[in-house]
């Protein structure tokens, strides 16, 4: 089973359907319980880092979160889900994240802000298993006004240009994070979730 964390910051039915459309068992949750017994967990999200994680603290699912990512199971941080693994965001001050991975989210200070729309991905790691069976040159959909800056860009695993380039996507064991919204993203995006259902 999948559990989609309800933190009341996001598009969650729509990341539902997408998973159940690629045939996976989806329920969208913020009880602790469940999220603890869930085969995998996905965190998604519109929005700003600071009322993110103050929900998240009042929902008390911090720990739930990282007792999760800590005992190996696969988690797939989405859009706002994404920027809130790293250390911190500098969105109306320094906010602190979950601290799952090394790095900031900062403001994109080139091109028109927010980034919407359809934008490639350059895959640098090739074996990131949420790219099997998928070409090289993907277009995905993104909407955001800041990015991620990993402390350790090995752990980048797709980049995009947007007046400069930036990471798009992460791989670290198993913690996958992307920036774009696969459940906006058709045939690929759907894809994209389908190898994520697929990671043991």
């Amino acid at each position: 089973m999948i559990a989609i964390i309800d933190y009341g910051m996001g598009n969650l039915r729509s990341v539902q359907k997408a998973f159940e459309k690629s045939g996976a068992d989806a329920l969208i949750t913020h009880d602790p319980r469940m999220i603890k017994s869930a085969d995998k967990l996905v965190l998604p999200g519109v929005g700003a880092m600071a009322p993110a994680m103050e929900k998240l603290r009042e929902l008390g699912l911090v720990d739930g979160i990282c007792s999760f990512v800590n005992s190996g199971k696969p988690f797939l941080g989405i859009c706002l889900g994404f920027q809130l693994l790293f250390e911190k965001s500098f969105e109306g001050g320094t906010v602190p994240g979950l601290g799952l991975l090394e790095g900031t989210v900062e403001r994109f200070t080139t091109g028109k802000v927010p980034h919407m729309g359809w934008n490639a991905l350059q895959m640098t790691q090739k074996d990131c298993p949420l790219w099997n069976g998928l070409p090289e040159n993907i277009y995905v959909y993104f909407c955001h006004s800041f990015f991620v800056k990993p402390g350790r860009p090995e752990v980048t695993s797709s980049s995009t240009d947007y007046g400069i380039t930036f990471t798009s996507s992460v791989w670290e064991k198993n913690i996958f994070g992307v920036q774009f919204h696969p459940e906006k993203s058709q045939d690929i995006g759907l894809k994209i979730l389908s190898n994520f259902m697929a990671i043991s």
